[in-house]
This record gives C-alpha cells, structure tokens and sequence, in this order.
C-alpha cells in the first residue's frame, strides 16, 4: 500500500469520526431543549448530591 492510499484511509476515518461526533453532539442537543428548566435543575442537583456522596464516603474510608 502506497504513501497516498494510507492518508486518503486516514482522511477518509477522520471525516467518518467527525460525522459521527456531530450526530452524538446532535442527539444530546435535542434531548437537553426538550427539558424544562425546572427539570435542569433538579438534574443537576441530583448530581451534586451524588458527587457529595461519594466525596464523603471516601472520606470515610
């Protein structure tokens, strides 16, 4: 396999991975505005409370 054959492949997968992180990037930006404000917010407490948790247990241990 010649020089060129291998940069047009790696070209061709960062074209495919840059696809695909814009239908991820996509797919998260329609979940997120079909939430509520309210519902932000109690989804980010949560995971403060969460990440608390787990802080004081390690603390603990």
């Amino acid at each position: 396999m010649n020089a060129s054959r291998v940069w047009k492949l790696l070209g061709l997968a960062g074209v495919a991975g840059v696809a695909a992180g814009g239908v991820v990037v996509a797919r998260d930006q329609r979940r997120r505005s079909r939430m509520t404000p309210e519902q932000v917010r109690d989804k980010l407490h949560a995971r403060v409370a969460e990440a608390q948790g787990l802080d004081e247990r390690d603390a603990a241990t």
